[in-house]
């Protein structure tokens, strides 16, 4: 039975393979589909392939989101936090669908800055990632895996606690990219790159004193 996840992914992909249709007649033979960190583009590859992989990518992630509970051993605890978890499925394909969208009206002739536009859309989704951190119950697929948090649940609980608001921060912080554009790409990526590595380090200093002599 498709689940309310399930429907909404799958509906994104409709509506992502509907508009590359109708775009299609309009647009180049080559499209630009990658863009530097000025936001000009930098790699081309022919109209069919660049209106397929974007959809085909969205179908394998929405069977991927589905299949994540069946397959981790440690399924019943996703159960506990489904919403956090289905919101977070179903903005990933949501953002995929919406840099989608970005790149047609590019390749329309529609003059934006790609790192900006696609700043809220980011912003929002490592938002969700944090939400779903704060609820997260540990598993082998979701949330921060390092070797201390999977080995120990109160490394897990512990780290995810104090790392779920820096996620938060790092969508916040990514939405200032919009108001100065010369930095966006740097809100982007630099704040969730040290969340990331801040949890990590974390885990590891929290299992040691756990673990201690």
């Amino acid at each position: 039975m498709l689940s309310r996840r399930d429907i909404a992914g799958g509906g994104i992909v409709l509506l992502t393979a509907v508009a590359s249709a109708l775009a299609a007649p309009e647009l180049p033979a080559e499209m630009a589909i990658h863009f530097d960190a000025s936001g000009d583009p930098d790699g081309y590859v022919d109209r069919p392939l660049a209106l397929a992989s974007m959809p085909l990518l969205a179908t394998g992630l929405v069977a991927l989101f589905a299949a994540i509970p069946r397959v981790d051993p440690l399924g019943e605890n996703i159960a506990e936090f489904r919403g956090a978890y289905d919101a977070l499925a179903v903005g990933t394909i949501a953002l995929l669908a919406y840099v989608h969208g970005l790149v047609l009206a590019y390749n329309l002739g529609t003059e934006f800055d790609v790192t900006v536009a696609v700043a809220p859309a980011v912003a929002a989704v490592y938002y969700l990632a944090g939400h779903l951190l704060s609820r997260a119950e540990r598993n082998w697929f979701v949330g921060l895996r390092t070797p201390w948090t999977l080995s120990d649940e109160r490394v897990w609980t512990r780290t995810h606690e104090r790392v779920a608001p820096l996620f938060k921060l790092a969508g916040v912080v990514a939405l200032v990219g919009v108001v100065v554009p010369s930095l966006a790409i740097y809100l982007l990526v630099g704040p969730v790159a040290v969340a990331a590595l801040a949890g990590t380090v974390y885990s590891y200093v929290c299992y040691r004193r756990l673990h201690a002599a």
